[in-house]
This record gives structure tokens, C-alpha cells and sequence, in this order.
């Protein structure tokens, strides 16, 4: 036996885990934790707003297929981490989440008017994949175990383990071999697909005549980008993604069908005859896999880690779980051992010619935007212009209504995992967040984030955070003083009822607001700071930027009626209804 410190426990089990970095404000009611990381070569990471560090946690998940890890202190810190666990759940992305709560005998439940306390494992269990709280020190190696096996068990999502303070905090004996490896308490291999089903969807595949391939994040969590390349190249299929898998298959990939081209996916899935899907729950940002815009195919593989997604949203003929990445690399194994008779494969490639001859025509025809020289800006230069000066290897970050809409038009990912939202939930200011999170974990790259002005205003504080983290991102705010996508709803849905609300004819409700000099917040907290209005001048403040070797704020002022309508924003529209037959 030997004596530890409470937080100490977490921290070694942390450590065992492969963690190094811990996202999170500091508090003293967890001193022992993150006093304890040092010992244990971790991190800590501090953000100036709970929620912030939630989004850094997934995003740093996201990026490195690693537990993404962030506390927060009882009551009002939790309660700022909430939102953050709501998105980074619905996302998808691999967190643990540690909290402290007020000592025992106070909380579950509350003796009544406790300080700084709520039922924190009630309000998070139902947001997050699973909430338990350590009420003893005994209980806190079996809780973390527990919230480390269902963490890495199906979807992932958040976990949430909540710990008193005096248990935190407090000295304690244990045995000395109370630590175990991962593999003790959870799977630590990806799940294998069953010899059968991959045979079946061989099968399936050979004879198909136009086979194509949908792909959503769970490809993305397997790390799995090289395996779908070499999986479509193999079957001479189409690709789409969902929103989160978009930068999966470079843009420029012949067989890939952009998130920014969904006409050309309407044109490919109605002309398919088998649709494979891979992780993808085939939710509502996919049309819910229904409807004209996923064509009449006769069949439908689904292939999931999660059972739980399985036909879940459209009826499937062969349902498989299943890594994604294994399930790839396997079957593209299998189907080389025969070959796809000439006929069908000619007619394989005959579609994806006409598929990707179409892909041009739809780009030459947006690029016309980029003629536009006029200030304010167009906004389709800011994406554009951005790529060409960070590099195709930079990792982008969008957040913002209209500015996440003219991002994905005018930017052409590719290279793998190298594009970050909160496609899910579509989080204003979550960009912040999750631009740093990535740059901690890839400080060899560089970062940049597109972000309108509405979501820089939510968390414009972290921008201190960065600067004190000495993390040289880059933010390229899009200013037209408004909501611009309510702003557009207002309009048309206004119409006609204006004069029985007694609604102006030109006006909206609370639509606009007052402007924010974002480069001079910028400088004011430390940070490079520049402001544009040309498209001449945003590649050399770009550049500018880039050599201050700091954080960056771009303030881009950018026409506000073109920012009203950007391309493809009925298709936005349209994905909220039911599907259309």
C-alpha cells in the first residue's frame, strides 16, 4: 500500500491511457488532479471559457483518432461546459470529461441550497454517451475504467466521470498494483467484419454495373482515408461524403463527388445501382439517405461500428458492423483476388468520366464569382485566396452560418482529415475552440479558421488564450454586421404577413448589429491585426499574418448582400424539410 493523492489516481490513469494534454480552467476544487499532470508528463491547456475547452478537447480528438480530455470545476464551471458537451456528442468526437463536485454528504443529492451545486450527472447523462459519478475514492479507478471502455465502444461521443472535491483532493491508501494497461478493461483493436458478410458484399459489389460509395465521419475516426481511396479506386466508384467526412478524398480525386457539388451527387445516385455506405448514419445534413436525391438504387450496403445506426434511417439489404477502416482495407484485398468482368468495368468508367467532366463544368461555373473585384469583398475570395496561401496541407476550421456555406463552395480539400466544423450542430463560435485544439495537436502545421462575425463574437476571449499559448493561428473574420442566414429566413418568411406583424417593408427583427473592429480586438490582446476590404488586399495581409509567426486576426469586411445568398443555400434550405420523392 502506498499513500496518493485522490487526483493523483486520475492523472496515472489519464497517463496509461496515452494522454499528455488536458483541456480545462483551473480550480481548486481538483488541485490534486492537474497538480498531479506534471508527474505524469501532462499538459494543461487553459482556455478562458469551459465550453471552449470542450471544443479543443474534440477537435484534438478528431484530429489525432486519440481520447480528447477536459474538466471542469463544480457547478458554474460545469454548467459553461455544457454546451460544449452537447456538440462535441452530437459530433461524434472521442472526450472524457472529468468534474469535480462539492464534497460528500453534500451532493447526490443535494442536502438542500448547497453552494455551487446541481445534479451534474443528471443534466449530462442524457446529453452525452455516459455520465456516472465516483461517490468514494474506492469507486474512482472502476468509474474511469468504466468511461474508458464505453468511450472506445461503438459511436464515439462524451463520457463523464464527476468526482467529489475532498476525494480529489484528499489522501488516501492504495494498493501498488492498482494500475492496469487499456487492454485489461477495453477493447483496444477495432472490431473486425466477419469473414461471410465481407464475402456477401464482395458479391454484391462485382455485379454491380454502377456501384458508388457514401462515406461519413466514422471513416474519419478510423483513420481510414487511405483505405476508401484504395477501396473506390478499386470498384471504379463515385464517392460522397457527409458534411463531416468532406475532406476524406481530395477534391480532386476523378472519382470524388464534392460536398460543394450536390447537384452532381443528385446526377451520380440516380444513376447508381448499389449504394455502399460507410460510416454514415445517413442523418438529416444526408437527406436522411431518402428521397429524389438519393435516386432509386436496388442496393444499399451499410457498414457501421455502432448497431445502433444499422437501417437505422434507411432500409439496407446487406447491414454490417465493422470498423471502417478494416472493412475497407479488406475488402479492396478480396476484390483484387478477381477481376471485374471488362464490360462492367467499362461502364464503370465510362460514368465516372461523365461524372467528373460535369464536376468541371459546375466548378467553371462558380469560379465566376471570383471576378467580382468590387469592396466590400465577395465573399467566395476569402476561401478561395485563403487556400492558395496556407497550402493544401494546412487544417481549416469553419464556423459561421453563410461563412460555412461559402467556405465549402470555395474550398477544395486535399488533403486527408484537413477540414473541421461542427457539421452536426452547426455551433456558433465553436471555431475558436477547435482552430487551438488543433493546433496543439499538430503544431507542425498550420491552422487557419474562416469564421463569420456573429460566432468570432461569442468567443472572441480565446484569443488571448492563444496568444498566452503561444499558438500562431490564424482567424479570417467575415464582417457584414448581421445574421446573415436568419437575416435571409426573415426576409422571405416576413413577406407575407409584414403589415398584420407591422413589420417595415424593408426591415428585420434584430438582424443587425453594430460593428466590431476585430484586428483592433486582436491587438489589443497581443495578437497580429490587420483589416481588408479588397480581394487585392487579403492574399498580402494573409501573407502578413503568416510572417508575424503569432496569432492573427484578419477583420474582412465582405459585401453584406452577397454574403445573404451564397451558393447552394436552397439545398441548406431544403435538407430540413422531409425528403422529397
Amino acid at each position: 500500500m502506498r499513500e496518493v493523492i485522490g487526483g493523483e489516481v486520475v492523472a496515472a490513469m489519464l497517463a496509461t491511457e496515452g494522454v499528455d494534454t488536458v483541456f480545462g480552467i483551473v480550480d481548486g476544487t481538483y488541485l490534486g488532479l492537474f497538480a498531479s499532470f506534471e508527474k505524469y508528463g501532462i499538459e494543461l491547456v487553459s482556455p478562458r471559457h469551459e465550453t471552449t475547452a470542450a471544443h479543443m478537447a474534440g477537435a484534438y480528438a478528431r484530429s489525432t483518432g486519440r481520447l480528447g480530455v477536459c474538466m471542469a470545476s463544480n457547478g458554474p464551471g460545469v454548467a459553461n461546459i455544457l454546451p460544449g458537451v452537447a456538440v462535441e456528442n452530437g459530433e461524434g468526437n472521442r472526450v472524457l470529461l472529468i468534474t469535480s463536485s462539492r464534497r460528500q454528504g453534500l451532493s447526490y443529492p443535494d442536502r438542500g441550497g448547497t453552494y455551487q451545486y446541481f445534479d451534474q450527472c443528471g443534466v449530462i447523462g442524457p446529453m452525452s454517451k455516459w455520465s456516472g459519478a465516483a461517490a468514494t475514492f474506492d469507486r474512482v479507478p472502476e468509474m474511469m475504467r468504466r468511461a474508458l471502455r464505453i468511450s472506445w465502444r461503438g459511436r464515439p461521443g462524451v463520457v463523464h466521470v464527476d468526482v467529489p472535491e475532498n476525494v480529489l483532493n484528499g489522501n488516501f491508501e492504495i494498493a501498488d498494483n492498482w494500475r492496469r494497461p487499456p487492454s485489461a478493461y477495453r477493447r483496444t483493436e477495432p472490431v473486425a467484419v466477419s469473414s461471410s458478410q465481407m464475402a456477401q458484399a464482395k458479391e454484391l459489389l462485382m455485379t454491380a454495373d454502377r456501384p458508388m460509395m457514401h462515406v461519413g465521419s466514422g471513416a474519419v475516426h478510423a483513420l481510414a482515408h487511405a483505405e476508401i481511396r484504395a477501396l473506390a479506386e478499386q470498384l471504379h466508384a463515385p464517392v460522397t461524403t457527409s458534411w463531416g467526412a468532406q475532406s476524406l478524398l481530395s477534391a480532386e480525386h476523378p472519382l470524388n463527388v464534392p460536398i460543394a457539388a450536390p447537384e452532381l451527387a443528385v446526377e451520380a445516385r440516380a444513376d447508381a445501382d448499389l449504394i455502399l455506405v460507410i460510416g454514415s448514419r445517413l442523418g438529416e445534413t444526408d437527406w436522411w439517405g431518402r428521397g429524389h436525391r438519393w435516386g432509386a438504387a436496388t442496393t444499399v450496403i451499410q457498414v457501421d461500428v455502432d448497431e445502433e445506426i444499422l437501417g437505422l434511417n434507411r432500409a439496407v439489404d446487406l447491414a454490417i458492423i465493422g470498423d471502417a477502416k478494416l472493412f475497407a482495407r479488406g475488402l479492396t484485398e478480396l476484390l483484387r483476388e478477381d477481376r471485374i468482368a471488362s464490360e462492367r468495368l467499362e461502364i464503370r468508367r465510362t460514368w465516372a468520366t461523365k461524372l467528373e467532366t460535369r464536376k468541371a463544368e459546375l466548378r467553371a461555373e462558380r469560379a465566376t464569382a471570383l471576378e467580382s473585384i468590387a469592396g466590400p469583398m465577395h465573399p467566395a475570395h476569402v476561401p478561395h485566396v485563403a487556400q492558395r496561401v496556407f497550402g493544401d496541407d494546412a487544417l481549416l476550421v469553419v464556423d459561421g452560418g453563410n461563412t460555412a456555406v461559402w467556405t465549402t463552395m470555395y474550398h477544395s480539400p486535399t488533403a486527408p482529415n484537413s477540414v473541421f466544423s461542427t457539421f452536426k450542430f452547426g455551433m456558433l463560435g465553436a471555431g475558436l475552440g477547435q482552430a487551438l485544439g488543433l493546433q496543439v495537436a499538430n503544431p507542425e502545421r498550420r491552422v487557419y479558421c474562416i469564421i463569420g462575425d456573429g460566432a468570432m463574437g461569442m468567443h472572441v476571449q480565446e484569443i488571448e488564450t492563444a496568444v498566452r499559448q503561444r499558438l500562431p493561428v490564424t482567424f479570417l473574420v467575415l464582417c457584414d454586421r448581421q445574421w446573415g442566414m436568419v437575416k435571409l429566413t426573415q426576409q422571405f418568411a416576413l413577406g407575407p404577413i409584414r403589415q398584420v406583424l407591422g413589420v417595415s417593408d424593408e426591415g428585420t427583427i434584430n438582424a443587425d448589429f453594430g460593428e466590431v473592429r476585430f484586428d483592433d480586438v486582436a491587438r489589443a490582446m497581443g495578437a497580429h491585426g490587420e483589416r481588408v476590404s479588397s480581394p487585392f488586399e487579403l492574399e498580402p495581409a494573409l501573407r502578413r499574418a503568416i510572417d508575424s509567426g503569432i496569432t492573427a486576426v484578419v477583420h474582412v469586411d465582405v459585401d453584406p448582400s452577397l454574403h445573404l445568398l451564397p451558393p447552394g443555400i436552397l439545398d441548406f434550405k431544403e435538407m430540413h424539410q422531409e425528403p422529397i420523392e
